[in-house]
């Protein structure tokens, strides 16, 4: 057999092969549509405990509106949080910003008290949960900060944030919200 006739048999064997098995995946999550589920209009609960890392019980209540964007075909979108409760009104924007090359998303918040982005939380969805983690600070002290996206249906879902001031050792829920779909 030939140089050029074992090019050719070889090139239709793997033309075969491909065509029987079908387009070769990568192995990795892509990841970039992750967020999808939570574009649109949402009636949005927040409970925040108020002294967070304090050994404090007490909790308050706010009720109001989220919208979520599409930017960038879903590979980015922008979270517009409007509520209001017993300790008062909040405003608060969310850029979250997703990365090709680590297949992870990093989330970034302001309120309209501060308007300065936090640090970003970086992170993913597995298993259809997500969680973010990153550093700050809080009462002049570091701290881990999670972030998690649960219970996620077409119509609901919920977010919890944590603290640490052990290096991740023990968490301490402080900021909760579950979003009902608007239509």
């Amino acid at each position: 057999m030939s140089k050029r006739t074992r090019t050719w048999t070889l090139a239709a064997a793997a033309v075969i092969f491909l065509a029987a098995t079908g387009p070769i995946r990568a192995t990795e999550a892509d990841g970039q549509h992750d967020f999808d589920f939570n574009f649109g209009t949402w009636k949005t609960h927040v409970s925040r405990l108020m002294h967070p890392l304090t050994g404090s019980t007490t909790w308050t209540a706010y009720d109001g509106m989220s919208i979520v964007r599409k930017v960038w075909d879903g590979r980015a979108s922008l979270f517009e949080l409007e509520v209001q409760g017993p300790a008062g009104h909040i405003e608060g924007v969310g850029l979250r910003l997703y990365n090709p090359q680590s297949h992870q998303w990093n989330l970034n918040w302001t309120n309209s008290s501060i308007g300065m982005l936090d640090g970003a939380m970086i992170g993913e969805f597995k298993d259809g949960r997500g969680e973010f983690y990153g550093p700050d600070t809080l009462n002049g002290r570091s701290i881990l900060v999670r972030n998690g996206f649960s219970n996620i249906t077409p119509d609901s879902s919920r977010f919890e944030q944590a603290f640490s001031a052990d290096g991740g050792k023990t968490w301490e829920t402080n900021w909760i919200m579950t979003f009902t779909r608007q239509r």
